[in-house]
């Protein structure tokens, strides 16, 4: 999967390729209750919450695997146009979608 590349350009410089069609990658991810109480005490006081962050890393990286193996399966070379969208479901889970345009090489 690695080899398809993922840009967040229209085109790709010296390539030629064809439109296959869009492409997504979608994860949601939680906290445990925990680190949840963790946030919360943070909240009151200001500034990062780390395991917030770390999450909402790792939901773009597996978002973008998904995006990566959808595109593979539908038999592009790379995906150009990559963007991210994000939302809350409730108060503590994260929805993260990577979502693009697969491209067949010429």
């Amino acid at each position: 999967m690695a080899d398809i590349l993922v840009t967040t350009t229209e085109k790709i410089p010296g390539q030629e390729y064809t439109v296959i069609g869009e492409v997504f990658g979608l994860t949601t991810q939680s906290k445990n209750v925990v680190r949840n109480i963790g946030a919360g005490l943070k909240n009151i006081v200001g500034g990062e919450i780390k395991d917030y962050t770390a999450m909402l890393n790792e939901a773009r990286d597996i978002s973008v695997d998904r995006l990566r193996q959808n595109a593979q399966e539908m038999g592009a070379d790379a995906v150009v146009m990559m963007r991210f969208d994000s939302g809350s479901i409730g108060s503590d889970m994260q929805s993260v979608a990577a979502y693009g345009t697969a491209v067949k090489f010429k």
